[in-house]
């Protein structure tokens, strides 16, 4: 998109955002060491430099690729990666000073390993922006995506559990030293492929059959859909045990169903259907056992974590909960400080308890200002959701967005007890390649629709998925829908 004479792209804005962003970063980095090795080193700036030089890449390909993109969404995920990194590393100092070795260096243990992997993520979120420049030529491959999908998510539960489960959930694929997660990058493709799905069929999924307490139903033909969706999330529960990424897949068509038709009975029926489905595996967990049992431990665990809790990682189901837990607790409102906890209690704490590790050190306060930055990247995500034209654009970014909240609920709800825990990955924080690269190509995504949605060319364009045709003012549900801007 050329840019036009006069007006604002607010790319020097995002420039002062993320500059301020890495000196947060930085001043972390030099806390922590302060806490651990009793003295700031000088090196404790070169993580932040670093990832100052990575950031600053990618801004610099915003610039000429989606030079009206929104300004805020790079530095909120930069400022979350980057404590990701740091944190990382403070537990490889921590591991270092416990085992009386030297302090590890930059590109060293966790957190250097994730330090690469943010390179290679914004080398693709930087390659997705170079490669697509319309996101309605995404729609034009929208059956293939749906179908690669489908496979990415169904992958881990046809292969063995030696090559394919970690902590009870199958949804890895590990090859030696080597492991990637395929239902991170699967979501991406069925956003697309639903949205794609819905634009067309919106109107048909729009007509109610009955009103029934002031709700219109839809007709029984039309819950084809849904019902097969339903089944795949289900065979997601059964065959890969992981309660997060059925109800991720689920929800997220269920709540894009929603957006596209503006029926409040799709998500009244979407949740019947999963928690009664929910219901029946662990009732069948209960009683059958098989693949079933998996879930009805889980379930038990959260029900009662205290029941078996036992202190000593080789026994009790839900040692990891009740440390995790604790480690909550023990934070407080304002934490024990960066560098000054004990995270290496809780198990897995880099990965699916970075929250738990996180949360002793700076608090709820802490936690707090950290959800409140996720919640500000979704909310960005949904303005760009409602400023975009046409449906397809406006249905991938309201569904990414979705999917974004999802996840960091899913992951909150299981550390913290409020349902049974999952095996996902906190966004842009736990380590990790697969995750933090599908999360920085949905970014991308975000960014390519937020230009189309902020830029001079957001006042016209085909509604049509796939673009083309003469240009006109697109509609959604049959309204006109205008961006006014001051």
């Amino acid at each position: 998109m050329a840019r036009i004479p006069g007006m604002k792209t607010q790319r020097n804005a995002e420039l002062g955002l993320l500059a301020f962003a890495m000196v947060l970063v930085a001043a972390y980095g030099a806390t922590v060491e302060a806490a651990r090795i009793g003295e700031i080193t000088p090196t404790f700036w070169v993580p932040a430099a670093l990832l100052s030089v990575l950031f600053l890449g990618l801004h610099v390909v915003v610039r000429y690729t989606a030079p009206y993109a929104d300004p805020v969404l790079i530095p909120a995920v930069a400022l979350i990666n980057g404590l990701g990194v740091g944190f990382l590393r403070r537990l490889d100092i921590g591991d270092a000073l416990g085992d009386k070795e030297p302090i590890p260096g930059i590109f060293s243990g966790i957190g250097g390993r994730q330090l690469a992997w943010t390179l290679i993520s914004l080398i693709l979120a930087a390659v997705l922006l170079l490669v697509v420049r319309d996101h309605k030529v995404v729609s034009r491959y929208a059956y293939t995506l749906g179908l690669t999908g489908i496979v990415l998510v169904m992958i881990p539960a046809v292969l063995p559990a030696s090559i394919s489960e970690v902590n009870g959930a199958k949804l890895w694929v590990r090859i030696g030293s080597f492991s990637i997660q395929p239902g991170e990058f699967a979501k991406l493709a069925l956003v697309s492929f639903f949205a794609y799905y819905l634009v067309r069929k919106r109107e048909v999924l729009s007509l109610a059959s009955r009103r029934v307490l002031g709700i219109d139903l839809p007709r029984g033909r039309d819950l084809g859909p849904v019902v097969t969706v339903w089944l795949l999330s289900l065979l997601v529960l059964v065959f890969e045990k992981d309660l997060g990424t059925a109800l991720l897949y689920f929800g997220l068509f269920v709540v894009t169903l929603y957006v596209a038709t503006e029926r409040a009975s799709w998500l009244i029926i979407g949740l019947l259907l999963f928690f009664g489905g929910v219901y029946v595996a662990y009732l069948l967990g209960a009683s059958v056992g098989g693949p079933f049992a998996n879930f009805y431990d889980r379930a038990q665990v959260w029900l009662d974590p205290f029941s078996s809790a036992n202190y000593n990682r080789e026994f009790g189901n839900s040692y990891q909960l009740v440390q995790g837990l604790l480690s909550l607790g023990t934070g407080g409102l304002f934490g024990s400080g960066p560098g000054a906890g004990l995270p290496r209690f809780v198990p897995e704490v880099q990965n699916d308890f970075i929250f738990a590790g996180i949360g002793e050190e700076i608090g709820l306060f802490g936690l707090s200002a950290l959800l409140a930055l996720y919640l500000l990247i979704v909310e960005r995500g949904l303005r760009s959701a409602l400023a975009v034209r046409d449906s397809f654009g406006k249905l991938v970014a309201g569904g990414l967005s979705f999917t974004l909240g999802l996840q960091i609920f899913v992951i909150l709800g299981g550390i913290t007890g409020l349902i049974p825990l999952t095996g996902q990955t906190t966004p842009f924080l736990s380590a990790g390649g697969s995750s933090l690269m599908a999360n920085w190509l949905l970014i991308a995504m975000l960014l390519r629709i937020s230009n189309a949605a902020r830029g001079p060319a957001a006042g016209g364009g085909s509604d049509r998925p796939g673009g083309g045709g003469k240009k006109a003012p697109a509609q959604l549900h049959g309204a006109m829908t205008e961006v006014i801007k001051p």
